[in-house]
């Protein structure tokens, strides 16, 4: 008698590959172990499969975010146990809205996303697999700086900082001694800092090319936080693969990430949500007091860039930055960027095909035989009703049901 598990035959009512430019159905998806076996209208193997009937569903890829951060900012005393036990929710979250892989661009402290990483793929932990930027590597000063409101006479710093060509070439080499899959960069301030603005630009040519070169040499791609137009062209004129954010670049910025083919993940929701509640103390009530400052203080910019992208040709990958809210929410950046102007297509190509470019994994994003079987399904249609996105309720990781109707 063999031990090998059965395949199984998923079923549903719509479908649709991650590159088509529409969906179709109905499907039936053949899964063998791990991987797609076959893709068709009818598949001779039933007989010989455990069959998932999912009915009026649409059937896609698994989705990627390719910007989260799933260990929260906790005091700085905070055990690496604690924090790592604090990752748990977020990775169960994000997998049950079918985030079967996410980019974690960086953590407060330790080597803790490289673990979980090791964790998810040996089935230890429970979420999406983990492609990731242990840190990011900041000028002191910078948006990755955590010192601020530390006695300088403890001399204690707090980020992984770096000033000067032979110390930013320090940080990237010891990032990826860490294990590092991408190295990340502050190229700019940010909102989130008390101690710098999104205006503000971080490193030099100099510096950002020592930088990149360096990630290069090394064989890991750069991914650049940067909400302006010298930190996004900098970046750019360097050769980082992504760019993060960019809500306050210029359609002349954008169209230069175009011509070089590097990806932007413009993390929209939080700039939408923000924006949309200025006027709501509730909101803001348990937020630093200076993030709705920051965001007064630019509202105007970023209300003429937020459209920005849309109009674009630069290649779009999905990415939430969860964790400045609850990684629950984090399938809302689909709305975002509907809303922002995209077409439902070009959003869902973000969290598939584009996604899946993006980090060089070629075996998932997409549904086609001998690629991962990560596949999900929600009641309704997204390209009707992108707000579908939320409804996930059923999710297969690497031929594996992780969640199905009614569990």
């Amino acid at each position: 008698m063999s031990d090998k598990p059965r395949p199984t035959l998923v079923i549903a009512d719509r479908f649709w590959d991650g590159m088509s430019d529409h969906p179709s159905g109905p499907v039936q998806v053949l899964v063998r172990g791990e991987r797609i076996a076959a893709v068709g209208g009818h598949l001779r193997d039933r007989a010989d499969a455990d069959v998932v009937e999912l009915g009026d569903r649409t059937l896609l890829p698994g989705f990627i975010d390719c910007h989260v951060h799933v260990v929260p900012e906790l005091p700085p005393d905070t055990s690496a146990g604690s924090q790592t036990l604090a990752a748990l929710p977020a990775l169960r979250a994000l997998l049950d809205n079918g985030f079967t892989t996410v980019r974690d661009l960086g953590c407060p402290d330790q080597t803790i996303t490289v673990d979980l990483r090791h964790a998810q793929r040996d089935g230890v932990v429970e979420g999406p697999r983990l492609v990731v930027a242990p840190h990011i590597i900041s000028g002191r000063g910078g948006h990755g700086d955590k010192s601020a409101g530390l006695p300088d006479r403890f001399g204690v710093e707090l980020g992984v900082l770096a000033d000067g060509i032979d110390e930013v070439v320090r940080a990237v080499r010891t990032e990826a001694r860490l294990g590092a899959d991408w190295i990340k960069y502050a190229g700019t301030g940010g909102f989130g800092s008390p101690i710098d603005d999104p205006e503000l630009v971080t490193y030099s040519q100099q510096e950002v090319d020592a930088l990149v070169a360096t990630a290069r040499d090394l064989r890991r791609p750069c991914a650049v936080h940067a909400f302006n137009d010298q930190g996004v062209l900098r970046a750019a004129r360097a050769g980082v693969r992504s760019v993060e954010h960019a809500s306050l670049a210029s359609p002349g910025t954008l169209s230069v990430l175009a011509e070089k083919g590097i990806w932007l993940v413009p993390t929209q929701f939080i700039v939408v949500e923000c924006l949309g509640h200025l006027d709501d103390d509730d909101f803001w009530a348990d937020k630093p007091a200076h993030l709705r400052e920051a965001f007064r203080r630019h509202e105007d910019r970023l209300r003429e860039c937020t459209p920005y992208p849309a109009a674009s040709d630069v290649r779009l990958a999905f990415g939430s930055d969860a964790s400045v809210f609850p990684h629950r929410d984090n399938w809302r950046e689909f709305p975002a960027m509907v809303t922002a102007g995209l077409s439902p297509l070009r959003a869902l190509r973000a969290a598939t095909s584009e996604a899946a470019a993006l980090l060089d994994t070629p075996d998932r994003g997409t549904v086609r035989p001998d690629l991962l079987a990560d596949l999900i399904a929600m009641p309704g249609n997204p390209f009707d009703d992108i707000d579908a996105t939320g409804a996930v309720d059923f999710v297969m990781q690497g031929g594996r049901i992780k969640r199905s109707p009614g569990r």
